[in-house]
């Protein structure tokens, strides 16, 4: 519900998330389509694994993986594929490329254009997929007396193999590419594909979300009617109502199919993960539900009035039946922890409590009625007890009970139930709350020994909602209030000093996420608690992600990793936040523990970065302190470990030997310090100030040159100004243009 806990919700650029998901078992790369050359952004772990090369190594290299080429790879197959790429078309190849072994393998490419929400092409997915086993060797005359792994390549280039006995028949001249069946299975239609854009996460059309309008709506019907059964079943189970009334049948058969109703929507209605995200797989909400309340909400909306009605029921088995209605009070928990951002509030908690309160009055009164009820008649010897409460309730309002001898010979008369009620619900409330005026005592056995129970119920129940009212706001909610405390403060600067709308809403979605993750706990404080030794060892857990996957740490003894996780430091990024900007300082280096990044430089992402990646500056290896050639931001919600410089160089002065190790083994995702070149022949805007106001200087003549095209993040190409050489020397000074 809009008050319960969201989940993280900011929209956020899930891309990279999609596509593995979409291409389990899948070796990809992703190359830019706005840059020359498509350099690649990113590549997965799969083709890592099958072509040798780590990230590093083929990061900003080109999306064709002419890398990968060798002296067997056909060159009129290649230049299908740069054709492919210039095009921003689909297409799949089969083409003979080398591993960083030199290798030969045959490999199955799929090329597909990405687009953002203007329906630009703005990345290449490239699928790799090995067929070596595919292709048949075959050895003819032309290979006679040349080596074993001469003929085996050359007869992998020469073979038609499996895949082209497989596919369609071309006539003799044709110059186009048949897909054989098995390309046709690995095949990623770009109907599927996702788009390289910010939004808002989606669900499913059958899928409602958890805190939208009408599931708030719901759920607080579904609050009230919680209360109606509780408040109801214990007074048809005790006053023995038969639910003859049609009325009141026809309103219970309406609550049970509500709650029927109920339990269709919980298995259509998305939840909060462990890690704060909103699950809307259907597979995944159903099983959450039925490992959880879903055996309970069923019990709970069986039709028992129903069966209550008919009139050969025995009276025992209908009590069973109305009994079991109870069952549906242990919906309140679940519906309470829905209620959980209203129940930080003081009025909230006191209004629940008191209601809590007056639902146990109200069971104890029914109680209270049933001992009475029991005792009051003594069918064996069919004689009044003149003690029972009820009977001299019956003599105080003028409703004696007496015997009929005259008809049935049976006791009757007596008070009504609605002054029983009401009367049963004062003694309770007077005997909880320690009051007790006398007017209504326990007599006998049975109620002197109820009434004792119930003195001790009360005492507790009195001392723990009224008496420590103050102490549970303190103790449940400090953190509640100081996240409040905050927010506000947040609201108050962000309005004073006015800052600007969409910059507002990035600080306010950054305040509520990190709030979400770290639940308020201040881990420094908390840390600061702890000895030495224990602080070392907790902050080795909180940073074992790192440690665990990257190899330049595996050789690290068990003091330096307690020293480097000692200087580590965890930071949380929203969606849209900048982690480094263009021109700053490159004083710590990162490691991406969850989510995903975009690198980028001149307005072109030149690398996208996920889990496992790390990017920053080899501080081991410079003597300088560097500035960052490129933006760094976040696509989705992240999770970085951070060290400083300073914290890092003095760690591995200390440890000497394993300093030599980090620097062979640690390889970079991304070196900030490092300037990609964007395009041949373009010019910065600083040169091309100097080139126009040289024209403007030389008089006379000037040779027009074609112009440089670049491109652009929409996918087009702008034209800049034609540079003329200036024939003759210029007076000019250069070092003033260049002040």
């Amino acid at each position: 519900m809009a008050g319960g806990r969201r989940g993280l919700v900011a929209p956020q650029n899930t891309f990279l998330e999609n596509i593995v998901r979409r291409s389990n078992d899948t070796n990809f790369v992703l190359g830019n389509a706005q840059i020359v050359d498509w350099p690649i952004v990113y590549s997965n772990d799969g083709f890592c694994k099958l072509s040798g090369y780590h990230r590093a190594e083929v990061m900003q290299k080109s999306s064709t993986c002419s890398f990968m080429y060798g002296e067997l790879t056909d060159k009129e197959m290649a230049e299908k594929v740069r054709q492919t790429f210039d095009s921003y078309e689909m297409n799949s190849f089969e083409i003979l490329m080398y591993k960083k072994n030199r290798m030969p393998v045959w490999f199955f490419v799929k090329i597909a254009p990405i687009r953002n929400e203007q329906d630009k092409v703005v990345l290449f997915l490239c699928t790799f997929s090995d067929i070596t086993a595919f292709k048949q060797p075959i050895e003819d005359d032309s290979s006679k007396g040349w080596g074993k792994f001469a003929r085996l390549t050359r007869a992998l280039t020469s073979s038609r193999g499996v895949l082209q006995q497989l596919a369609p028949a071309v006539h003799k001249g044709e110059n186009v590419h048949k897909h054989s069946r098995l390309a046709e299975v690995l095949q990623l239609g770009s109907e599927i594909l996702p788009q390289y854009k910010q939004e808002t996460p989606k669900t499913p059309p059958h899928i409602i979300l958890h805190y939208c309008l009408f599931k708030t709506t719901w759920d607080w019907v579904i609050l009230i009617l919680t209360f109606y059964t509780a408040i109801m079943v214990p007074y048809n189970v005790s006053f023995k109502t038969k639910q003859n009334n049609v009325t009141w049948l026809v309103v219970d058969s309406i609550v049970d199919v509500i709650f029927l109703v109920d339990i269709v929507l919980n298995f259509h209605t998305t939840f909060v993960g462990p890690a704060g995200e909103v699950i809307s797989d259907p597979k995944l909400i159903r099983m959450n539900y039925v490992k959880t309340w879903f055996v309970i909400d069923l019990l709970s909306c069986l039709p028992y009035d129903v069966i209550n009605a008919f009139e050969n029921v025995d009276e025992g088995i209908s009590s069973l039946f109305s009994s079991l209605k109870v069952v549906r009070l242990l919906r309140l928990g679940r519906v309470a922890r829905k209620l959980d951002h209203y129940i930080e509030y003081g009025a909230a908690v006191l209004v629940l409590l008191v209601c809590v309160f007056g639902l146990a009055a109200h069971w104890l009164a029914c109680i209270w009625y049933s001992i009475g009820d029991y005792e009051v008649i003594d069918e064996d010897t069919n004689s009044v007890r003149t003690d029972s409460w009820l009977f001299l309730l019956g003599d105080t309002v003028g409703t004696p009970y007496r015997f009929n001898a005259s008809g049935t010979g049976r006791w009757e008369g007596g008070p009504s139930k609605d002054s029983v009620y009401i009367t049963s619900l004062y003694f309770t409330m007077t005997s909880l709350t320690s009051i007790g005026f006398g007017n209504i005592a326990p007599n006998t056995d049975g109620e002197k020994i109820f009434a004792v129970a119930m003195m001790m119920i009360g005492s507790l129940l009195y001392a723990t909602i009224f008496g420590n009212v103050t102490t549970i706001f303190q103790q449940m909610y400090a953190n509640t209030n100081r996240y409040h405390e905050m927010l506000n403060s947040v609201r108050d600067f962000l309005k004073l000093y006015q800052v600007p709308k969409g910059l507002s809403e990035r600080v306010m979605d950054y305040i509520v996420s990190t709030w979400s993750m770290s639940r308020g706990i201040d881990t420094d404080k908390v840390l600061q608690i702890c000895p030495k030794d224990m602080r070392a060892d907790i902050c080795v857990h909180l940073n074992r992600k790192v440690f665990k996957e990257h190899p330049a740490f595996r050789l690290a003894s068990d003091g330096c990793l307690r020293a480097l996780a000692m200087e580590f430091q965890t930071v949380h990024s929203a969606p849209g936040d900048l982690i480094f900007h263009a021109g700053e300082s490159v004083d710590s280096l990162c490691f991406v523990v969850s989510g995903s990044l975009e690198v980028i430089q001149d307005d072109e992402v030149v690398a996208i970065l996920g889990k496992g990646d790390v990017f920053g500056d080899v501080f081991w290896k410079e003597m300088t302190l560097a500035q960052s050639c490129a933006n760094v931001r976040a696509l989705t919600y992240c999770d970085l470990h951070i060290i400083k410089r300073d914290a890092l160089q003095k760690v591995l002065e200390f440890y000497s030997a394993f300093a030599n190790h980090f620097a062979r083994n640690l390889l970079l995702t991304y070196n900030l310090r490092k300037r990609v070149i964007v395009s041949s022949g373009f010019q910065s805007g600083r040169q091309l100030l100097c080139s126009q106001l040289v024209l403007l200087h030389t008089a006379g003549v000037t040779s027009a040159q074609p112009a440089v095209r670049r491109r652009t993040m929409t996918g087009g190409f702008v034209h800049t100004s034609t540079a003329a050489a200036a024939q003759t020397q210029s007076d000019f000074s250069w070092s003033r243009l260049n002040t």
